[in-house]
Parts: C-alpha cells; sequence; structure tokens
C-alpha cells in the first residue's frame, strides 16, 4: 500500500467512527436504557435493517473465506449465500410475527418465555461460547490475514488494531451505532467488492482498461477454461462433495443451517427485533436477500478467478488478498476500506449482541434489581471481555486451518439442529416440554460430536457422512428425542407465556412482489449452472 492507500483508509476510519458517535447520541438529560443499547429503541427503519443484516453477516468469514472455498471447491459454495435469500423470506414471514407479537427481546428470552429458566441459561451459555470461539475468532483471524497480505503489517498486530477499532466503534452507541451506520458499510461493500472483480476478470480477458465489455469477455474466458469449477450441484467424487453433498444444498441439511443462521442467531435477528413494526422488519428483510442474491458475485468470484490468475495458492485462504493486489493505488485503498468496512461491521455486531445475550439472559436474572444504567455497563464491560477472550484465541483454534469458512460451518453444525428443533416445536407445538428442549440442545452437541470424532480419529465407529448430511440426520434424531421426551414426562401445569393468538401471517404487496422476483432470479440460478 502506497501513502495514498493509507491516507484513504484513515479517511474511513475516522469518519466511521465519528458517524457511529454521531448517530447514537442521546437528547439532553437522557440516559440509554437497555432498550436504547441493545435494541435501538426499536426504532430502525427498512433500510437500515436490511443494511445491517447483511453487514453482521459478511465479513472476513465470508469475503476471505468463502473466496478461499470458491478456489478449492468452486462456484457451489455460492449455494449458502443464494438459498439463504430464499430463507430471509421464510423468517419474515412465518417466524419474525412470532416474535414480534410477543414482544421478544433476545433468543434466549424467547426460550425462557416458552421453556422457562434453565432451558434460557443452558441455550445462552450455548450462544456465547459459539459467538465467542466461532464467530469472533474467525473474522479476528480472517480478517487479520487480509490486513497482513495488503499491508505486511504483522498478523497478530492487524488482528489486536482490528478487534479495538471495533469494540471501541460500537461500545458507547450499542446497537443504533451499528445499525444506522451499516448502510454506509454495505455501500462501500459492495463498490469495493464489483472492483476488485471488475479488474480481475478484465486481467484474465487480457485487456488492460476496465469496461463491460472486458469484464464480459474475462468472465466468459473463466467459464471455458475452469468449467468444472461452475457447477452449483456436486457429484460423488467432485472436489467439496463432503461439503456440499449434492441436492443436500437444496434439500437437505443446508435448510437446517440457514434457518438456524437467519431465523434464530440473536446477532442477526436482533436488528429485526429493532424495527419501528412488523411491516417495516419485512420490507428490510426482503432488501437483505437481493443483497444476498448479488453476494457470491463479490465474495466467490474473486476466489474462481485466482484459480487462474493464482493457480497454486497455499492456503486458499490468500486467494482474496492475491486479487487486492492487482488493484492501482488509491483504488487499492478504497477496496481495503471496503474490506475492514466489512470486518468492523461484522464483528462489532457480535460483540453486541455477545453483551446483549450476557446482560439480558445471564447477568440480569442474576442480579434482578440492578438498574438499567448498570446494566448497559455490565454489557460494555461484557463486550471488552469477549473480545479479549476471542482475540487470545483466535491463533490456536484457526492457526492451521486452510478454509476455515468450512471451520465455522462446521463447529456451528454441532449446535444448529437442536437449536432449530427447539424453536419450531417451541413456537408450533405446545406439547414441547421444557425436558424435551434439553434434550434436543444437549443430544445435538453430544451426537454431532461422536461424528466429528469418528471422522478425524482412526476409529470410525459411526458412518463417515458428508458434513451437511450429517447436520440433516442428528436434526431429525435431535427432532424424535424432543418429541419423544416431552411425551414421555409432560407438564403438569402450562409455563409457557408464548401465545400464536393475534399474530397474522400475511405479507404486504410489497414484500410479496418481492419474494417472486428471488424465487425466479434463484430458479434462473441454478438452472444456468445445475
Amino acid at each position: 500500500m502506497t501513502t495514498i492507500d493509507f491516507t484513504v483508509l484513515a479517511i474511513y476510519a475516522v469518519a466511521i467512527f465519528g458517524l457511529a458517535q454521531w448517530v447514537s447520541r442521546e437528547r439532553d438529560n437522557h440516559a440509554k436504557t437497555t432498550t436504547d443499547y441493545f435494541l435501538a429503541g426499536r426504532s430502525l427503519p427498512w433500510w437500515a435493517i436490511g443494511a445491517s443484516l447483511i453487514a453482521a453477516n459478511i465479513s472476513a468469514e465470508q469475503i476471505i473465506g468463502m473466496s478461499a472455498s470458491g478456489y478449492g471447491i468452486g462456484l457451489a459454495i455460492a449455494s449458502y449465500e443464494w438459498m439463504a435469500a430464499l430463507t430471509l423470506l421464510i423468517v419474515a414471514k412465518f417466524l419474525l410475527p412470532v416474535f414480534l407479537r410477543n414482544g421478544v427481546t433476545t433468543m434466549p428470552n424467547f426460550l425462557e418465555q416458552r421453556f422457562g429458566p434453565v432451558v434460557r441459561t443452558v441455550m445462552a451459555v450455548f450462544w456465547l461460547a459459539l459467538y465467542i470461539f466461532v464467530n469472533v475468532t474467525s473474522i479476528l483471524w480472517l480478517g487479520s490475514i487480509a490486513v497482513t497480505g495488503v499491508t505486511g503489517i504483522d498478523q497478530m498486530t492487524a488482528l489486536i488494531v482490528i478487534a479495538i477499532f471495533a469494540l471501541a466503534y460500537q461500545l458507547w452507541g450499542g446497537l443504533k451505532a451499528v445499525a444506522l451506520t451499516d448502510i454506509v458499510q454495505v455501500a462501500l461493500l459492495i463498490a469495493g467488492g464489483l472492483t476488485i472483480v471488475a479488474i480481475s476478470l478484465t486481467r484474465i480477458s487480457g485487456v488492460h482498461a476496465v469496461s463491460l465489455s472486458s469484464v464480459g469477455t474475462g468472465f466468459a474466458t473463466l467459464l471455458a477454461d475452469i468449467p468444472q469449477k461452475f457447477h452449483m450441484i456436486l457429484k460423488p467424487g467432485d472436489i467439496g462433495y463432503d461439503k456440499l453433498p449434492g441436492l443436500s444444498v437444496l434439500i437437505g441439511g443446508m435448510w437446517i443451517m440457514n434457518v438456524s443462521y437467519w431465523g434464530f442467531n440473536q446477532y442477526i435477528i436482533q436488528r429485526a427485533l429493532a424495527a419501528k413494526s412488523l411491516d417495516e422488519a419485512q420490507k428490510g428483510i426482503a432488501f437483505a436477500a437481493y443483497l444476498k442474491l448479488l453476494m457470491p458475485v463479490i465474495v466467490v468470484l474473486p476466489g474462481l478467478a485466482a484459480v487462474v490468475l493464482a493457480p497454486h495458492l497455499s492456503p486458499s485462504d490468500r486467494a482474496y488478498p492475491e486479487m487486492m493486489k492487482l488493484l492501482p493505488p488509491g483504488l487499492l485503498g478504497l477496496v481495503f476500506a471496503a474490506l475492514t468496512a466489512a470486518i468492523i461491521a461484522s464483528l462489532a455486531a457480535k460483540i453486541n449482541s455477545i453483551s446483549t445475550i450476557f446482560t439480558l439472559d445471564v447477568f440480569r436474572p442474576l442480579q434482578p434489581k440492578t438498574s438499567e444504567g448498570d446494566l448497559v455497563r455490565v454489557g460494555r464491560i461484557a463486550a471488552v471481555v469477549a473480545t479479549a477472550i476471542g482475540a487470545l484465541a483466535a491463533k490456536p483454534l484457526l492457526g492451521g486451518a486452510d478454509q476455515a469458512f468450512q471451520f465455522i460451518q462446521e463447529f456451528t453444525g454441532f449446535f444448529t439442529p437442536g437449536i432449530v428443533v427447539i424453536f419450531l416445536l417451541g413456537m408450533f407445538w405446545k406439547k414441547a416440554t421444557p425436558a424435551g428442549a434439553l434434550t434436543a440442545a444437549i443430544g445435538s452437541v453430544v451426537l454431532s460430536g461422536l461424528f466429528w470424532i469418528s471422522a478425524n480419529t482412526p476409529y470410525h465407529f459411526l458412518w463417515d457422512l458428508p458434513f451437511m448430511n450429517r447436520v440433516a440426520l442428528v436434526f431429525f434424531v435431535a427432532l424424535a428425542a424432543a418429541v419423544g421426551v416431552s411425551l414421555i414426562r409432560p407438564v403438569t401445569e402450562e409455563r409457557s407465556v408464548i401465545t400464536l393468538e393475534g399474530v397474522s401471517f400475511k405479507t404486504g404487496t410489497v414484500f410479496n412482489a418481492a419474494g417472486v422476483g428471488v424465487i425466479v432470479l434463484l430458479v434462473l440460478i441454478y438452472k444456468t449452472f445445475w
């Protein structure tokens, strides 16, 4: 990077930090409450919700990690993004109305209302462990790889700088500071991502000047040179089939992963829970669905281009930083700022949700008389501690991973089958009991762990299933166990305060039209790259 690149980056850092503090300022003599800090005062408009959903989702693990998987596996990895667009529509239509009707503030809060405090506490601890040791560590590690690859500074130094900036960025303002600046972050991410795609495809075309013609020629050349990388549905024997096993990406375990992530994941659904209204939240989610359709162009295509332009990379996580090296001075600073924006926005979202769950679902039940102001302070302390733990754990957990995105999916998959079982039964089956919910949660982790141990040791005592098929199998086992335990040990009295009375699953014209558009585009994509 040159002086002008560092100047562009510095301008971005100062501007986004200042904007975050400005949008989250409070009126005179108004102290922040937990609703202000953790739910942005329930005042978010649709555009902020949609942009913030994507900013919370797209970070180093997507940009660096999915480019690496695109390099190693191919376009098939884009199913995580494209199927997520359809999942978002389902979440908006069938799950969000239940959450908002019942005044849910966090995912553990829903579980407390439905199953009681024990289930809430167990799942809160699960989520805290997952967010800190998988999400925060992966963002810090992959983000530091990108920063080091472009700037040449020491990776641990880069990791610490990212952690401190993301923490400071949201520490005072909470969710409002994150969500209301995410439209800027996402705009920069899209502009920067499309820039690197255009330049890399132009380089493949053999032309120096970027134009629509050179980009089109480059894509056609890429498609002709590596046609094996452009299959969405992999077959047995294909590279990556063990992670993306054929039709399972359309009708199998990926649905479990997506519904858990987009429907029952605190740092995602927290944005929709902070909406002005249900209609506003649904419009925001539809906006996010269209942004998800665009994401593979930004996060997978650079990895595919790297197969031609840098064919012998190791590890694969170097694919995106290698493509960034094609950028001229000034433009490199802009694209690097876009990558940094994605890292910071997503990390800040995770940190804020960790502090939300710890404060509202772990600390407040233990200290119910704590004032609103003290709870906000507890949340800030929790954010600092979680960030420090994530920074310390990043290298030991991810230092030897070749495709860190797959590490994230693998270990998130320990929890997701049980989470989906608990929430679906909790929302739509009145006979589900706390004992059944705990059976699903604990059984999901234990059974997934046994499959993982079996696959990674010489003693193969269980079937050697592709990861996604394992998720589906564990889901059905956990579902059967939860139903069985609930029927064997029914509750003697009604304890749930979750209700479907007054819940309307009818959606507006704008949302319905947007949903039809998403479905049509998905059919065209999969028909083209089957």
